[in-house]
């Protein structure tokens, strides 16, 4: 018996436009305009050889940025400031976490150029900087080093400025908003900047005194911050201690050690030791330095002595951390909490379709009941909570007032929950990790049966649940597919990097058996750069059709046929905006959630 384990290179992604996603089963119909892909004729298809060049996608790191996510990133860069800023910032995506001379060498651009275009994206929360010591050469000491690493999940959610604004809008009002608009418009900015934009936006309606316009500004910073959909910024120049090699390699992986796994990394150490204290971090004050030097007790601000004392560096220079020059807190957007929202909303919006409306009703009532004990965005479990509390979280949405406790504890046994024989201490926790799996299970799928057809999405579904190697015979008699119809389908998917093949051989029968195990984790990550890949294409459409309407749109007093004109651009607009919406919403399922 021998065995060969053949792993076939990553074809080209889908073309422009030609993305099973967007005309999937689980989506709208909005999306008509974008033809599915077709799958070519499978009929000959030779088995493949024996000798083909193996890829270790063991190698591959798995938190990499997908080639069409770095240019999707770099694309919104590009359209929001300048061609120099999103040069800089495509270095930084493609090279990793890099010095100041580092990027100058690899960018050919001028010093000057590119300390402006770090310092554009710095403000705009796209770029971290932090500092590091290296050791010297030869009778040398050694020095501090600023490194630069480009945020990409923070440039992604620039697609969903929208969406955010939406939430606020909705929850707090039109003057709320407008202090989170200039969040979302200026990356960061204080207290003072806020009174400024709000003097300027109410010039001709406004006559209230400077303490008047303060006093509303600070209500509204106050009920964003409670909310936590803003946070003071980051320390602007953390300083972390580069582990030793010697350290990393001999570290045994205890249990202990595999929590901390997620700080080892340098870019990792740099955001936990940026990251202000929950205390601190959302933490609104009355005094905000107005355009006057620091006074004694603003020196003595918390957030800086808390700064100063948790990293213990005196080469920090006084206007690093969470200040400007003047010591102005500077606040920016806190995307963690909105994509903690999103998640929330997915969750409850699944079980509700795939279950029943009560699943939902419960789930969200544990969402709100535990949401200031969630210590992270992807939580796995939730919190252990009572059944009282539960219930009576439950009782306080309008659709819940007429559940019984009956009624919601079948509600959980649904959920996965098992109900305690003994109801003295019952408390129930909500696998939310698995409902994740489901959900992107289900989209995968939906991808598969447009793509490839039923027979198909029947034969992936099976493997999926199995999740090791499976016989050809086997899979063609649970899934009622003819066998050579089956090894077609499977060689396809095979060829596409679905799947994995070994080909077992008996020397002394002289016959062979083809055993097929799914790539899960090159299939997941292939589906979410295909959706980086149609979104970027979404938003180039997007641009072209504002280049050829651009005359159009000109002018107030126009004839028939250009309003006509006008009408069907604005149709065509919303179909593709919308479009980018829904495709944004199944990227943060694969991404964020």
């Amino acid at each position: 018996m021998y065995s060969k384990t053949l792993t076939p290179k990553r074809l080209k992604p889908f073309p422009l436009f030609f993305h099973p996603f967007l005309s999937s089963p689980s989506r709208i119909a909005q999306q008509s305009f974008i033809p599915p892909t077709a799958v070519g004729s499978t009929a000959g298809v030779p088995p493949p050889p024996l000798l083909l060049v193996a890829v270790d996608h063991s190698q591959e790191t798995p938190n990499m940025v997908s080639p069409h996510g770095i240019k999707l990133a770099v694309h919104l860069i590009s359209s929001a400031f300048s061609d120099v800023v999103s040069k800089v910032c495509e270095c930084l995506l493609r090279k990793g976490t890099l010095s100041l001379a580092q990027v100058l060498r690899y960018t050919e651009l001028s010093k000057q150029l590119v300390t402006n275009a770090l310092l554009v994206l710095i403000q705009h929360n796209c770029v971290q900087a932090f500092t590091i010591e290296q050791p010297g050469g030869f009778l040398e000491e050694s020095k501090i080093v600023t490194q630069y690493m480009a945020l990409h999940d923070n440039i992604i959610h620039r697609l969903r400025s929208a969406k955010f604004l939406a939430i606020v809008s909705d929850e707090f009002g039109q003057e709320c908003m407008e202090i989170f608009e200039g969040l979302v418009q200026h990356g960061r900015l204080s207290m003072n900047q806020m009174m400024d934009r709000h003097k300027e936006k109410h010039k001709a309606l406004t006559t209230e005194e400077n303490s008047s316009i303060a006093n509303l500004v600070l209500e509204n910073l106050n009920k964003l911050a409670q909310a936590r959909y803003i946070e003071r910024c980051p320390a602007h120049q953390p300083h972390i201690k580069k582990p030793k090699e010697d350290d990393t390699q001999t570290k045994k992986k205890t249990a202990k050690s595999k929590m901390a796994d997620a700080t080892q990394t340098m870019e990792a150490q740099a955001l936990a030791a940026a990251t202000l204290m929950d205390s601190i971090r959302f933490l609104v004050e009355a005094d905000t330095n107005t355009n006057n030097a620091p006074d004694d007790d603003s020196k003595k601000n918390p957030t800086t002595e808390i700064i100063g004392e948790k990293r213990k560096h005196d080469c920090l220079e006084p206007g690093t951390g969470a200040t400007n020059e003047n010591k102005e807190v500077l606040w920016r957007v806190n995307f963690e909490e909105f994509v903690r929202r999103f998640r929330h909303k997915c969750l409850v919006s699944y079980v509700t379709t795939n279950m029943d409306s009560v699943v939902g009703i419960v789930l969200r009532a544990i969402f709100e009941a535990s949401r200031k004990d969630e210590t992270k965005v992807k939580m796995e479990k939730t919190v252990p909570l009572p059944m009282d509390t539960i219930y009576e979280e439950a009782m306080k949405s309008e659709e819940g007032r007429s559940l019984t406790l009956e009624r919601v504890r079948d509600s959980l046994v649904q959920l996965g929950c098992e109900v305690p024989i003994i109801g003295i201490d019952e408390t129930y926790s909500i696998d939310l990790k698995k409902i994740i799996d489901q959900a992107q299970a289900k989209e995968v799928e939906s991808i598969v049966a447009k793509k490839y057809g039923r027979e198909a999405y029947r034969m992936f579904r099976f493997l999926l649940q199995r999740q090791s190697l499976v016989d050809t015979d086997e899979i063609s008699i649970t899934t009622f597919v003819d066998k050579k119809d089956a090894l077609k389908i499977l060689f396809q998917l095979w060829k596409d990097d679905f799947l994995h093949m070994e080909r077992l051989a008996n020397e002394g029968q002289k016959s062979e058996s083809l055993f097929w195990k799914l790539n899960k984790v090159s299939v997941w990550e292939q589906v979410l750069d295909d959706m980086y890949h149609t979104a970027l294409n979404l938003k180039l459409r997007i641009l072209h059709e504002h280049e050829l309407a651009k005359d159009m749109l000109k002018g107030k007093n126009v004839g028939d046929e250009v309003k006509e004109k006008r009408k069907k651009f604005g149709d065509k607009w919303r179909v593709l905006d919308s479009s980018v919406f829904i495709l944004d919403d199944a990227i943060m399922l694969f991404h964020d959630f």
